[in-house]
This record gives C-alpha cells, sequence and structure tokens, in this order.
C-alpha cells in the first residue's frame, strides 16, 4: 500500500518545526512506531530540506510544499517543492561554521536523494528512506 500526504506552508522558520510535526504524525497514522529508525530519518531529511527552502529559496516566494509518502516496504519519500531554479549542492564547511551542513546529512541518512526539475515552476527535492535504514 501506497500512502501520500502533501501540504504547504508559509517560508517562516517556524515552519521547519510545523513541517516536521506533520511529517510525523502522518507516519507514525500510517504504522511508523516510536522509535522506528525510518520515522526518525524521515523527520531530520524534513528538517533539514524545509530548512534550506526557509534560508535559501526564491526571496519573493510565499509558500512551499511538503509531500511525505509511505511506501508498501515501510521506506518513506520525502518531496520539498519551492520555485527555486538552482540545483542545491552540498558545500565545503570549515570546522567552526555554524551552517552549511545540512545536505551532507541528508547525503549521509537518505539511501538516494536528489533534485526533479519542475521546469519554470522550480524544483522538488526528495529523499528516499528505506525501511530500517
Amino acid at each position: 500500500m501506497l500512502r501520500r500526504n502533501s501540504f504547504r506552508l508559509p517560508r517562516h522558520p517556524a515552519s521547519v518545526g510545523l513541517a516536521r510535526h506533520r511529517v510525523r504524525d502522518h507516519l507514525a497514522d500510517w504504522g511508523h512506531g516510536p522509535g522506528d529508525p525510518a520515522l526518525e530519518d524521515a523527520v531530520l531529511l524534513v528538517s533539514e530540506l524545509t530548512t534550506n527552502v526557509v534560508r535559501h529559496g526564491p526571496f519573493l516566494e510565499r509558500e512551499f510544499e511538503v509531500a511525505v509518502t509511505a511506501l508498501a516496504d515501510g521506506s518513506c519519500l520525502i518531496e520539498v517543492s519551492d520555485e527555486g531554479c538552482l540545483e542545491p549542492r552540498p558545500r565545503t564547511v570549515g570546522d567552526r561554521a555554524e551552517t552549511g551542513r545540512g545536505l551532507h546529512l541528508v547525503e549521509n541518512i537518505a539511501t538516494a536523494w536528489g533534485v526533479w526539475s519542475r521546469g519554470r515552476h522550480g524544483r522538488t527535492v526528495w529523499a528516499l528512506v528505506t525501511a530500517g535504514s
């Protein structure tokens, strides 16, 4: 069985926590219990990807979309869409830097991740978390 939920949020720092909460609730409703590694990883990935939109998204964009899909095998697909056109890439950061590690976390936690272009409508950054990861 495949279950998907998507929602739009304002491009505001408070939306990061709201996105985490909503994804956690959706996955819990779909059978991912407390302590489930896929649930915890999915919530962390949502946090990182939504933070990127809030901090680096297009200046005039007011909203962005978050989608979570629970796959039949217990895996989770996370998607965060905005109107940005540039492809996000991990960057080199120094030991003392306080920011800049988000995509490195995504790279190390997700089974796979990438960016889908939506043409003139922006992009979707996605990450897959497999069950038992």
